[in-house]
């Protein structure tokens, strides 16, 4: 007589009311840029500077800097890099341009390149190779740059791209890390009102990701589009490549340029005062860029005034908006 086959033990089920509540963390990696250990794509045509931005957010979350000047970190803390297509030599010299430009010392900051001359996270041993290294350095930030020098697996069959992602989704959870994932638009792609179709081969690519960034060059430059899953997108930005001396960088197009209006003078306790006032006259929560515009202050001193009266419980924020503490909230700010 047969032994009874044996049961697999039940799925993990808990009520909805016993569900853990989201931890006291930042929603955002780089504020409007990319959540917290989101996972995503960076994509784009080729030549259009999409190492240049993923090398820009790996500082800014390595330095506690704002990534493009004028996004803050909010997560800031190690970054593991691999870039397949650009030597070592060549990795080194853009984040020293990107140091010399926002004045940081490399040798300082928790940046880590992978110098493997091939990962493929189709094949089982390099996925536990990686899955080491993330183990050990505990990045912030895994960026992966490009997609395609990943694998060999057909990008078109969802079934073997969605087994990739799936795995990069396992080391996001197991390691509370963020995932970004350069990748190549199509050939021809004119779309900029939807990029995320324009992305080749599955669109798993498309609807894998948390946060996704789209570089679409343009005339005038490159314009930069953001979309989240459980955000809103800001407006699109229009961004422009840098080349000074030892010092490449990408750079928001105006942000550079001087507003002789602006209160870059004003004591922080004196900007405290005008940003709480100038929230309080206001008959819905605001965005930065309307603190920005009300006080006519920059980005960089006006982040760490809003932390300040954050973590006091002066303010409360409310998506991407702020408000005084106590006030009612409209159901949809």
């Amino acid at each position: 007589m047969s032994a009874a086959p044996t049961v697999p033990p039940p799925l993990p089920v808990v009520r909805a009311a016993d569900l853990d509540d989201a931890p006291a963390t930042a929603q955002w990696l780089v504020e409007s840029l990319w959540a917290r250990a989101g996972v995503g794509i960076l994509g784009g045509a080729p030549k259009c500077c999409k190492s240049w931005l993923g090398l820009d957010l790996a500082l800014s979350v390595a330095s506690h800097t704002p990534c493009l000047g004028s996004f803050p970190v909010h997560d800031a803390g190690p970054v593991l890099v691999y870039l397949a297509e650009d030597a070592t030599s060549v990795v080194k010299q853009r984040l020293l341009g990107l140091c010399a430009h926002r004045g940081l010392d490399l040798a300082a900051l928790p940046v880590h390149v992978i110098t493997a001359n091939a990962i493929r996270i189709d094949q089982p041993r390099d996925q536990a190779r990686l899955r080491e290294t993330v183990k050990i350095i505990r990045p912030r930030l895994l960026l992966l740059d490009p997609f395609v020098r990943l694998h060999r697996v057909d990008e078109n069959d969802s079934g073997q791209v969605s087994a990739l992602l799936g795995y990069l989704r396992e080391l996001q959870r197991e390691h509370d890390a963020a995932v970004l994932v350069v990748h190549h638009a199509r050939k021809n792609a004119a779309s900029a009102q939807a990029p995320g179709q324009s992305l080749r081969g599955s669109g798993d690519l498309h609807a894998w990701g948390d946060s996704n960034l789209y570089l679409h060059r343009r005339r005038e430059g490159l314009l930069l589009t953001i979309e989240h899953r459980a955000a809103p997108a800001p407006d699109p930005i229009t961004l422009r490549l840098d080349t000074e001396a030892d010092r490449t960088h990408l750079c928001i197009v105006g942000a550079d340029r001087e507003d002789p209006t602006e209160h870059d003078d004003e004591p922080r306790a004196d900007l405290a005062d005008a940003l709480l006032a100038a929230i309080g006259a206001a008959h819905e929560p605001l965005r930065r860029r309307e603190l920005r515009a009300a006080l006519r202050v920059r980005n960089q001193r006006l982040g760490p005034v809003l932390d300040q009266l954050l973590a006091d419980g002066s303010i409360v924020r409310v998506g991407d908006r702020w408000t005084r503490a106590g006030v009612p909230v409209p159901a949809n700010p």
